[in-house]
């Protein structure tokens, strides 16, 4: 079904747009890659990326790639290192690993490192493991979140930090 999909958005014109609603507990790499290069190649600039909840895996790395992306008050975000199978001969098994891990951290640099939104250790520390967990204020602290749904209001993601650090600040005055 994706080919479909993928082949109208191929033939779009250059005053479309793409607007990807995300709620997504992961996939395949290779569709979400698919996705990148159109994102890319076709619609560079006009891309909305909208996490209606959760951003996962594949899910993540595709709410990445938006122009501008949107995250609502309840969504939360996951990036880690790929999963994956391989069978054949041994010597087919290694070549196939070696392959997959160099093209897909490739693209997980591409997408992740290249847009500041994990440093390089941290980049470093998924790649043996280590899971990176998101809410909200995290995702626009870091950037990769660019506005935020608030009650109807699409709000700049800078002034919805401001906004919680308000609250934070009254809600410690209230304590004293």
């Amino acid at each position: 079904g994706l080919h479909e999909i993928f082949n109208i958005l191929w033939n779009a014109t250059d005053n479309d747009t793409l607007e990807l609603r995300i709620n997504s507990w992961g996939g395949f790499v290779k569709e979400g890659q698919n996705f990148f290069n159109i994102i890319r190649n076709k619609f560079n600039g006009r891309t909305t990326t909208i996490l209606d909840r959760a951003g996962y895996s594949m899910g993540a790395l595709l709410f990445c790639c938006g122009d501008t992306r949107i995250v609502m008050e309840q969504a939360d975000l996951m990036f880690h290192d790929y999963s994956g199978a391989a069978w054949g001969k041994g010597q087919e098994i290694e070549s196939q690993v070696e392959h997959t891990k160099k093209h897909i951290r490739k693209f997980f640099k591409e997408v992740i490192i290249e847009n500041n939104f994990l440093t390089q250790k941290e980049f470093e520390d998924m790649l043996i493991g280590k899971d990176f967990w998101m809410d909200v204020p995290e995702m626009c602290h870091r950037g990769i979140a660019t506005h935020v749904m608030v009650n109807g209001n699409l709000v700049k993601a800078n002034k919805y930090l401001k906004k919680l650090n308000k609250q934070a600040k009254n809600g410690k005055k209230k304590e004293k």
